[in-house]
């Protein structure tokens, strides 16, 4: 089965002091998974090195940590087709501000013919789910 990722299971995979982190461990070793390029990377960049999760790393040390991740993923990147596509179609699950960023997980994720989106924030992607899109789910403990 083909999975997806967001950033805050990269994230809580790298940091081990992250609510999770055993479980996004685990479910980043058991085969490789897809994930939107560059959009994936840059947030886990910022997750890294914004101290948001209770420390900060350099940006050379937050490059490494993420170099590290590269051979367990795969990356599907949204062209500019793509994107004005899903930016026209936003509004019909109501997609407004830095949801967006979400929703191009799920964009990305489906063009890939991921069956399952894994996160640590269902709330997040649940709102704003299409038909169609890969189901939502929690990397189990």
């Amino acid at each position: 089965m083909k999975v997806a990722v967001d950033s805050s299971i990269l994230v809580a995979a790298l940091l081990p002091h992250e609510d999770g982190h055993q479980a996004c461990v685990a479910l980043l070793e058991q085969s490789s998974h897809v994930t939107a390029w560059p959009h994936v990377m840059s947030e886990t960049f910022s997750s890294l090195t914004g101290g948001r999760h209770g420390w900060r790393a350099k940006p050379n040390q937050a490059s490494q940590l993420i170099d590290d991740l590269l051979p367990q993923l795969s990356f599907t990147e949204l062209t500019a087709t793509d994107m004005s596509a899903a930016l026209r179609e936003a509004h019909l699950v109501g997609v407004r501000g830095g949801a967006i960023y979400d929703y191009l997980h799920l964009v990305a994720a489906k063009k890939a013919g991921a069956e399952a989106f894994y996160t640590l924030n269902i709330r997040h992607f649940a709102a704003v789910a299409r038909h169609g899109d890969p189901n939502i789910l929690l990397p189990e403990s």
